[in-house]
């Protein structure tokens, strides 16, 4: 194995084809060939070459999947998917079943594959028809780039909290084993979204409410499930699950996307702009920046296609866009003089772009287009059908070669033809009158060795010049590598900082709300206290030194009025309530309000009777509203603390009676069923 084919593999490649048997039917046996990196190992018996090492195996189908689980492989080679899996869904779930990080690769093409002899021998992996040989060319295959991925899920995972048992049919602790439950999901929700923010993840969140909490909460996130903090679990109240989102179908995309030929246009200075446009004048993509660095815009560059001209709108090109030029190795152009501003705007018309920036180096690429067109016509009819035409213009636009040189060498026509008619001994130089006549086959064979010789020493000089410029090539790679190498880091810093930039504003607006909130409730005190201090003729039992006892108004006599009055202000023992609108309540409702411990419950309206016995039985003092004079500030209110001490009096007296009652109905109860067991 060549440089060319792996790059000394992080993670083993798995090549898998099909021994014996069938997945749809009997258990099948496959050929597992592995290859791993030698630099650990340079010495291994195995090794196949300075760059792989080589395992061969025969394994069932769940050991190869203990086996993927257990090594991680980045690549798991087959020439056809469903060798592996009886059908879709069973595709599914063996996708489903792979780690973080492997991928399943079909080597011989997408939907219609190819026989794999043909891939094989099309980017020179040696192939044998025995199933092990068929296994090997695969995971050389894959490990050389070749081939499409494929995948049933996208890039989009879902985080779900939820709870982790049921919250049961009933009792008297029902309530408060609900709220705990609810409570415990809302604080793991949050512990999540806290982690996600954390990792500086995108995602959408979506909770559903419930009493004392949430009951779920569901977390769509923009990543892989390896790229994630958050795990499966299960923890007492609490079930965190983590699964990626289904596509429709099986999918195959190219292991590697293939970038076509492109014209750039780049208007440099303050504001950055870069037009990418085709060959036939199709504009891929526009781009502006004033922060961007070259190397964030040569990687943008990159991603969208390999530049044959780097076009500016000016007629001498500036040292910037010279120097994106000699990046990619572009041929240049620049107009015979500076494009006037309405000649771009009328070719550019069709198009558009935000700023005038984008407009100058799309006229400058669309104009480099139109001057080379009719150089590209001409190389386009003189190119075969089976000749790749952008690369053919790449070379002769951007090397500065002739159509012909450049087809000779893309289809190594040259220097082989006919010599063996000038070179059988007929025709040049004398020959020997001894020599025996030789028969016309003898005169073939000869004539046929003496080309064979020279065939192989010109293979042996062009595998000379193949293997030094293998190594230049291996040399500008590691270049290149290091290269981006560092882009990557600088791209990462840049991108570091600008995450922290935003988390650093959000922190920023929070406390300037923060701020906000706390200045309003400020202003809101003060107002609370001059209240106080003034001889207000609502207020005059406090000019007049008379205690006063806060009041705490709950809307409605419901758990989420209560709930709501609790969050906003707290409800203690000793309070004095204020049910604005007593009616509708139930048994439960009238719980919660008592384990408050009030002193005391004025209302607005009629308790329902259940309600009443609820709170009489827990001893909790009832009176109407009416009999204590309520005085209200905004959302407070206070009232006579001996209008208070008379309604609980009252109520007292009235308890006592209502003891006394049931007493009597009781002890007459009693005596008429004794009576009546007498008789």
């Amino acid at each position: 194995m060549t440089a060319r084919t792996i790059r000394a593999l992080d993670a083993p490649v798995f090549g898998v084809d099909v021994q014996s048997g069938d997945v749809r039917g009997d258990a099948p046996s496959y050929a597992l060939v592995v290859l791993t990196s030698a630099d650990d190992d340079p010495d291994a018996p195995d090794a196949d070459g300075p760059m792989a090492r080589v395992e061969r195996d025969v394994v069932s189908l769940r050991k190869l999947r203990r086996l993927i689980e257990e090594r991680e492989p980045s690549r798991v080679a087959t020439d056809n998917a469903y060798e592996l899996a009886a059908d879709k869904n069973d595709l599914v779930g063996l996708l489903r079943s792979l780690p973080d990080g492997t991928r399943l690769v079909q080597v011989t093409g997408a939907e219609r594959p190819e026989p794999l002899s043909r891939v094989a021998s099309r980017h020179g992996i040696p192939y044998g028809k025995d199933p092990m040989e068929e296994a090997e060319a695969a995971a050389r295959l894959a490990a050389a780039n070749v081939g499409h991925v494929v995948s049933a899920f996208t890039d989009e995972t879902t985080v779900k909290v939820s709870r982790g048992r049921s919250t049961g049919k009933g009792g008297w602790s029902q309530d408060r084993y609900t709220r705990r439950i609810h409570g415990n999901v809302k604080k793991r929700s949050r512990q999540v979204e806290s982690e996600l923010k954390d990792a500086n993840l995108e995602y959408e969140r979506e909770i559903t409410k419930k009493y004392g909490g949430y009951s779920n909460a569901v977390f769509t996130v923009q990543a892989r499930p390896e790229d994630i903090p958050v795990s499966n679990s299960r923890a007492g109240d609490v079930r965190v699950e983590v699964e990626r989102q289904r596509r429709d179908g099986i999918t195959y995309e190219p292991i590697v996307q293939r970038r076509d030929r492109v014209i750039v246009g780049i208007d440099p200075g303050t504001t950055t702009a870069v037009a990418v446009v085709g060959l036939d004048g199709t504009v891929h993509d526009l781009y502006s920046s004033r922060t961007a660095d070259t190397a964030e815009v040569t990687e943008w560059v990159i991603e969208r296609g390999r530049p044959v001209i780097v076009a500016a709108d000016v007629e001498h090109m500036p040292e910037t866009v010279e120097k994106f030029r000699r990046s990619f190795d572009a041929a240049g152009w620049t107009p015979d003089s500076d494009i006037p501003v309405d000649e771009k705007l009328h070719r550019t018309r069709e198009v558009t772009y935000e700023n005038d920036h984008e407009r100058d180096a799309l006229a400058a690429a669309l104009y480099a287009v139109d001057d080379h067109a009719d150089q590209f016509e001409r190389i386009t009819r003189k190119t075969p059908a089976r000749v790749d035409r952008e690369e053919v213009i790449a070379r002769v636009v951007a090397g500065g070669s002739s159509v012909e040189a450049v087809l000779a060498d893309l289809t190594d026509d040259g220097g082989d033809g006919s010599d063996g008619d000038g070179e059988d001994g007929d025709g040049g130089g004398e020959t020997d009158p001894t020599a025996p006549d030789r028969t016309p086959e003898e005169e073939e064979i000869r004539r046929l060795r003496r080309r064979v010789d020279r065939l192989e020493d010109h293979a042996a000089d062009l595998e000379t010049e193949v293997g030094k410029k293998d190594d230049r090539i291996a040399e500008l790679e590691e270049e290149l590598s290091e290269a981006k190498r560092e882009e990557r880091i600088e791209a990462r810093e840049r991108r570091t900082v600008s995450r922290i930039q935003r988390e650093n504003d959000r922190l920023e607006r929070e406390r300037e709300a923060a701020a906000e909130r706390a200045e309003k409730l400020a202003d809101k005190l003060d107002r609370l206290k001059e209240l106080w201090k003034l001889d207000h003729s609502n207020f005059t039992d406090v000019a007049e030194g008379r205690d006063l006892v806060s009041v705490k108004p709950i809307t409605q006599f419901t758990l989420d009025a209560i709930e709501a009055a609790d969050e906003e202000y707290g409800l203690a023992a000793g309070d004095v309530v204020y049910l604005r609108d007593a009616s509708g309540a139930g048994r439960s409702t009238a719980e919660r309000l008592a384990e408050t411990d009030p002193r005391l419950v004025l209302r607005e309206g009629t308790i329902p009777a259940v309600a009443e016995e609820t709170l009489f039985e827990a001893g909790v003092p009832v009176a109407p509203a009416a009999a204590v004079e309520i005085r209200e500030i905004d959302e407070l209110a206070v009232a006579s603390e001996r209008d208070v001490r008379e309604a609980i009096a009252d109520w007292r007296e009235r308890a006592e009676s209502w003891h006394k009652e049931r007493t009597e109905d009781a002890i007459d109860r009693i005596i008429s069923e004794h009576r009546a067991d007498r008789d």
